[in-house]
């Protein structure tokens, strides 16, 4: 055990800094054993079998080529579950979970909300909110049927019976009229100028469609669902977004533009302009 795990962090060294490849190692026995990262520490005096061993390579050669250990596994931790992920979907971050956590903060005590995740992606954000909002019904819509299947089939084995999820194209999807408490969307941001500054497991694994966004237009999607939302929404309703910082200023803009109030940007854990949060107010009569 001791010498598998030597070879493992000496042969990601050159690729990955160490503490990712201790979250590594983790995901690797937890996939392999059912290990926890306390039973690591108990076993590591432990003798592996050939074809524990045998797994173990392979995982390395993949990982070496820069595949995200979470698609070569088959599932990425999410909010405190476990979803089934694919090339055809994100891989679950931890600047979204803090998403997660602002609507909770704000909606948390708040029974019977009406919640819309535009681009869910593996349905991540959605069965979160499910499974964290009391009595609410949570609707997860992608434009890629391959991601909207994940989802479900996420929706079906975490038993988040409140979380459903359509097909759909924010760009031709017709709003009914005052019918949402909550929209949040963590659409394509990273402009393609970017791509050359992007690490090699994410550029060559992740699904492009779900990143990237041209540069002549890099609010298209948030424009698209804002118009959607400033229909769709409550009075008093409130629009969520994951952002890309270099366009949070334009994004204040844009938002302000479309006609939401109290519209603001909040930081991520990273100190950066992650998030915007606005809400709709009809104008009184």
């Amino acid at each position: 055990m001791l010498s598998n795990l030597k070879k493992i962090r000496h042969e990601l060294s050159d690729i990955y800094p160490s503490n990712e490849i201790e979250g590594i190692i983790r995901i690797i026995f937890d996939h392999l054993k059912g290990w926890s990262p306390v039973d690591i520490v108990m076993h590591r005096d432990e003798i592996l079998s050939d074809f524990i061993t045998s797994q173990i390579d392979q995982i390395l050669t993949r990982l070496k080529n820069h595949e995200p250990i979470q698609y070569i596994v088959g599932e990425g931790r999410f909010f405190g579950y476990t979803f089934k992920v694919t090339p055809d979907t994100l891989i679950p971050r931890q600047e979204t979970e803090e998403l997660v956590e602002m609507i909770l903060k704000d909606y948390g005590k708040v029974d019977d909300l009406q919640v819309l995740d535009i681009g869910t992606g593996s349905g991540c954000i959605a069965i979160a909110l499910a499974f964290n909002l009391p009595f609410s019904i949570v609707t997860g819509i992608d434009i890629s049927l391959k991601a909207v299947e994940i989802a479900k089939e996420n929706a079906k084995r975490l038993k988040a019976h409140r979380a459903s999820f359509y097909t759909g194209d924010i760009f031709t999807l017709m709003p009914e009229q005052d019918t949402l408490d909550i929209v949040v969307s963590n659409p394509p941001y990273i402009v393609l100028s970017e791509k050359a500054d992007m690490e090699a497991n994410v550029l060559d694994y992740e699904p492009h469609t779900a990143l990237f966004v041209s540069d002549d237009d890099p609010l298209s999607f948030y424009k698209a669902i804002a118009d959607y939302a400033m229909v769709a929404l409550r009075n008093e309703g409130k629009l969520y977004f994951e952002i890309n910082p270099l366009f949070a200023d334009a994004m204040m803009e844009m938002l302000d533009e479309k006609g939401f109030t109290d519209t603001e940007i909040r930081l991520d854990i990273h100190n950066r302009k992650r998030f915007a949060v606005a809400t709709k107010k009809q104008s009184e009569q």
